[in-house]
């Protein structure tokens, strides 16, 4: 199995992308950070952040919206493959998907959960890994910006690496 580099503070950590967890915890201590009402759900597989004007897919590329729930698995893909997948990619009507920078997949991280760190209600079957962000990393060499939906990190990420990827419109 491939395996990835992230540089998280100063450290190189190794880790494998497609980590399988024993499943979702939530913190009914910690207040939701992205709760079903910030949201406006479409029968077509996306939702509307009503805080950002943002939609979002709901499933990762690779799965398919059966009308229910997001099936099959999340494609990997370097971020330069991630960005030419994301240009003109056609879903719901629209071709003006992109990959979100980091602070846009960071608002949808749910905090009070982890292994996913995601809403499971709005993005269901979310693979608990790495997605890409559009956003480079500066500070070392050949990195961009990635989010860690097991536990909600932002973290920098070796870009020939291979991450998972969740698209995005402006309204």
């Amino acid at each position: 199995m491939k395996r990835n580099i992230v540089i998280l503070f100063g450290l190189l950590i190794l880790f494998s992308p497609a980590v399988a967890w024993a499943g979702q915890a939530c913190s009914e201590e910690i207040p939701a950070s992205t709760p079903e009402e910030n949201f406006t759900v479409e029968q077509d597989g996306t939702l509307l952040g009503k805080n950002t004007g943002l939609t979002w897919m709901r499933c990762s590329l690779g799965q398919n919206w059966d009308g229910r729930n997001c099936k099959g698995e999340g494609a990997l893909f370097t971020w330069s493959q991630a960005l030419k997948a994301a240009d003109g990619y056609r879903y719901g009507g629209f071709n003006d998907w992109r990959l979100p920078n980091k602070n846009e997949l960071e608002s949808i991280v749910e905090l009070s959960c982890s292994s996913p760190a995601i809403n499971e209600k709005l993005f269901p079957a979310a693979p608990s890994a790495f997605f890409w962000s559009a956003s480079p990393y500066t500070g070392v060499g050949d990195g961009a910006w990635s989010v860690d939906f097991a536990y909600g990190a932002v973290v920098a990420s070796v870009k020939t690496g291979k991450n998972y990827v969740r698209l995005v419109r402006d309204r």
